[in-house]
């Protein structure tokens, strides 16, 4: 706590919110709760847990399984019971219904915000009820990567009381003004976005959205449409994007065509991404360009889901390994000493120390960027209206805050593209470049040509 104490202090004296992750579904199966809920039947914690009784010898009690592989319930022989865990059987899921739970988390959030923590990114949100009846989920043709037979997660997983749970919590947060909750909210539709903001702008403060992860492949008409849905939520709803995570491939691997094209990618989707109106959500390693770096062997796994899964599923340990912040040994990290994950074999070059004496590098492009948004009116406080949305290749938007307009423009295509910019609907026939990955310090809104995977930021004259 002293060393917390001092990590808050320290951030504050540079204008820096400390925000923790809290995993609100589950806890350890070595956290005291459980220990005790495991000792007996009759144990007053027995019930901050989900205890049932098989269908029969050796049954677990219905047919759901866990989203790392195989029976989301794991028998214990003392009790004769199985409890009940949406992830590993390490991550025992936690009763919500029982209101002594309900306390302790949100008493736990108390502690945190009386310690000067600013808000908590909440884990895993839409797994926090269960149907009480344990009603068996609907099966799905096929099997996972584990084995299973698929199945439509219809009675674990979003069930409605996990919005009025959301809204007490946000009730628990503003007693201390100032702090914020920031969902990790997984929805098949923007409309599902929309309930977690709250029907009065009163559950979470900043739920993410995450479908842009889920693109595979560079698609204009699909990163326009994704932002222009969060952009049309009914609540007015403040944006939160988000391109990749620790549980996602690194953006530029993902969606970058070949490694020649990297460094492009990267400085094209920081350009689109963060001037957008909202806030980024950026994984770390992004402004550097960090790809991933995946395991080739099994025994080199440490995810379980990749243990178990491998070779269908290779797990997520490519997109978690080290910060890369210079060319000594394990790239800096960890003071050299050795890491629980592999440094990537591109440490040499794409790190922090490097970087930052390459003006041209993807780091200083970020922080060029970040720059922008921090003292652009247009950029942090303006609005956002979508422009030339028939383009194939190029996604362009206006961002606006009084007479001040800011056009931005990326060619999300490997060859080179001309756009044309309506005068009358951005406010100007030229423009000023702010931030460009090409040449030029002046457009003609009429006729710009944007070099592949390029971008462009320019004041509207």
């Amino acid at each position: 706590l002293a060393d917390f104490d001092r990590l808050v202090a320290e951030a504050n004296k540079r204008g820096i919110k400390i925000l923790l992750d809290f995993v609100v579904n589950h806890s350890s199966d070595q956290h005291q709760w459980f220990l005790e809920s495991k000792k007996s039947k009759d144990n007053p914690y027995r019930d901050y847990y989900i205890w049932r009784d098989g269908k029969g010898p050796g049954q677990p009690p219905n047919n759901w399984t866990s989203i790392f592989g195989g029976p989301s319930w794991t028998y214990d022989k003392n009790t004769d019971q199985w409890y009940y865990h949406f992830f590993y059987a390490q991550q025992p899921d936690l009763n919500w219904r029982n209101p002594k739970v309900e306390q302790g988390m949100f008493d736990n959030t108390r502690f945190w915000y009386q310690r000067g923590v600013y808000g908590f990114r909440l884990d895993a949100v839409d797994t926090l009820f269960e149907d009480p009846k344990l009603t068996n989920n609907p099966t799905r043709s096929g099997k996972d990567a584990y084995g299973m037979p698929n199945q439509e997660h219809k009675y674990d997983h979003v069930m409605p009381e996990v919005h009025a749970e959301l809204q007490k919590l946000r009730k628990v947060a503003d007693e201390f003004p100032g702090r914020i909750l920031v969902g990790e909210t997984w929805t098949d539709t923007p409309e599902g976005l929309v309930a977690y903001y709250g029907p009065q702008n009163n559950e979470l403060h900043m739920p993410m959205y995450l479908r842009m992860t889920e693109i595979q492949k560079l698609d204009a008409g699909k990163f326009r449409k994704e932002v222009n849905a969060v952009e049309a939520n009914s609540v007015g709803g403040w944006p939160v994007f988000v391109l990749s995570n620790h549980d996602i491939h690194r953006q530029v691997s993902r969606l970058s065509p070949d490694p020649a094209s990297n460094d492009k990618v990267a400085k094209m989707l920081a350009a689109f991404y963060l001037l957008l109106r909202g806030s980024p959500v950026m994984y770390f390693g992004e402004e550097l360009g960090m790809v991933n770096h995946d395991p080739t062997r099994r025994e080199d796994v440490k995810d379980v889901i990749g243990q178990k899964g491998w070779p269908k599923e290779k797990g997520r340990d490519g997109e978690r390994t080290p910060m890369q912040w210079d060319s000594s040994a394990n790239a800096g990290f960890n003071q050299g000493a050795t890491p629980w994950l592999p440094v990537g074999s591109d440490a040499k070059t794409v790190n922090v120390q490097a970087e930052s004496a390459d003006p041209n590098s993807v780091l200083n492009w970020y922080r060029q960027l970040i720059a922008l948004r921090r003292a652009d009116a247009a950029i942090y406080d303006g609005t956002y209206t979508s422009l030339n949305g028939d383009d194939p290749n190029v996604v362009s938007y206006l961002r606006k805050s009084g007479d001040r307009a800011v056009l931005v423009a990326v060619n999300m295509s490997n060859s080179p593209q001309t756009v044309k910019f309506d005068a009358a609907k951005v406010g100007g026939s030229h423009g000023n470049v702010l931030a460009s990955t090409g040449t030029g310090k002046e457009l003609d809104l009429a006729n710009v040509t944007i070099e592949p995977f390029g971008a462009v930021v320019a004041e509207v004259k």
